[in-house]
């Protein structure tokens, strides 16, 4: 008969599951750490909603403001915070017909936070190429739904046309706040805290200290989606890997439900991305399994400027539930075009997977595109228009 001190004894194999689990929790809690840290930083360098407000007032046609939100929002790192200055802004005069852009532009920008991410995987060229084909996947999309919509609406106001029916149906109710689920912020919030005093206690200007914040959590993204990677491949095996098959790559509607769900309660579309980066670097997901999901944070991230838009009062109550259902519309009918028909589909799968070759073979290649796409020619267009 085993005695107690056998009877509880664990084995080695047990005892390496349960320390590989908590080191993959660790490691998702600094990734998020380290995801807000970027996003803060970049919010003290650019002066968060009053900076993406003095940036949006150089928009003067629906060209330049595309590319204001592309700027803003890469800036911000927050495209919930820029939609929701765009609602602000409508209320406050700004005419809708360049406020569209800007939330079209708003959605481009955001993802420049989960291709940060996939920077951690730059030293091993099958998870860089993985990692780097998932995150820009997301820009493709983006840039795909803009390329269709945006003469569309320019040359019909078919958004703006429906949002303002449907915008009948919506104003005059209590404002709503989905603050208390937001379950992910008060867990990272301290860790973030700390690294901003550190940073704030520099001998630097304000907006230095958010750059020094945002180097901090591109080199916190780097360790901890190192090592992340390597835990992933030992762990995501057997019913482990068959459950978040089950939730994320069973269907296209699965993964597009999931991805809204997840995006509605965390309140944003970096995070939720950025958290399936180094599940495709380490080959959990491959980039057409991570697509529908990251389709549905595409969808959840409109919430945020939707509840915005239901606490302005009077006049401008109409206009601002206006551009807050043409941020919605925009990615639900995106996602159901180009989702839809399958040689749309296709494009930003296998943009994506050609450009992630491109970069894996030439480093300079990725790093270019990131800094080009998302500041460099936005910044130049705006300056040489």
């Amino acid at each position: 008969m085993k005695n107690n001190n056998e009877a509880i004894e664990l084995n080695p194999s047990t005892m390496q599951k349960v320390f590989s689990w908590v080191s993959v929790a660790a490691l998702v809690y600094f990734v998020l750490v380290a995801v807000s840290t970027v996003s803060g930083g970049f919010k003290m360098f650019s002066g968060g909603s009053a900076g993406a407000e003095q940036i949006f007032a150089f928009a003067t046609n629906p060209f330049v403001a595309l590319l204001l939100g592309i700027l803003v929002t890469a800036l911000v790192q927050s495209s919930s915070t820029v939609t929701s200055v765009i609602v602000g802004l409508v209320a406050g005069g700004l005419p809708i017909s360049i406020a569209i852009p800007m939330v079209m532009g708003a959605n481009m920008g955001t993802t420049i936070t989960n291709t940060f991410v996939s920077m951690g995987h730059i030293r091993d060229k099958q998870e860089f190429q993985r990692a780097f084909s998932a995150a820009t996947v997301h820009d493709f999309f983006n840039l795909l739904a803009v390329a269709i919509f945006l003469p569309l609406e320019i040359a019909f106001g078919i958004l703006e046309k429906m949002a303002t029916f449907l915008a009948d149906f919506f104003v005059g109710g209590s404002s709503l706040s989905i603050k208390e689920f937001n379950f992910i912020k008060p867990l990272t919030k301290p860790a973030v805290n700390q690294i901003k005093e550190l940073a704030g206690s520099l001998p630097v200007e304000s907006n230095t200290a958010g750059l020094v914040m945002v180097f901090i959590g591109i080199f916190m993204i780097g360790f901890s989606v190192t090592f992340l990677g390597k835990v992933l491949k030992s762990v995501m095996v057997g019913r482990a890997k068959a459950v978040l098959h089950g939730a994320i790559g069973r269907g296209p509607v699965s993964g597009i439900l999931s991805g809204t769900a997840v995006t509605v309660m965390v309140q944003s579309s970096s995070t939720t991305t950025s958290l399936m980066i180094p599940l495709a670097g380490s080959g959990v997901f491959t980039t057409r399994q991570i697509f529908p999901f990251t389709l549905g944070a595409n969808i959840g991230t409109t919430i945020t400027a939707l509840l915005a838009a239901t606490s302005i009062s009077g006049d401008a109550a109409q206009v601002a539930m206006t551009i807050a259902l043409v941020h919605v519309m925009f990615n639900l009918f995106a996602v159901a075009l180009i989702y839809g028909i399958p040689v749309l589909r296709e494009i930003p799968i296998k943009c994506a997977e050609a450009l992630a070759r491109q970069g894996t073979e030439n480093k300079f290649i990725a790093f270019g595109y990131v800094i080009g796409a998302f500041f460099a020619l936005p910044g130049l267009m705006i300056v040489f228009n």
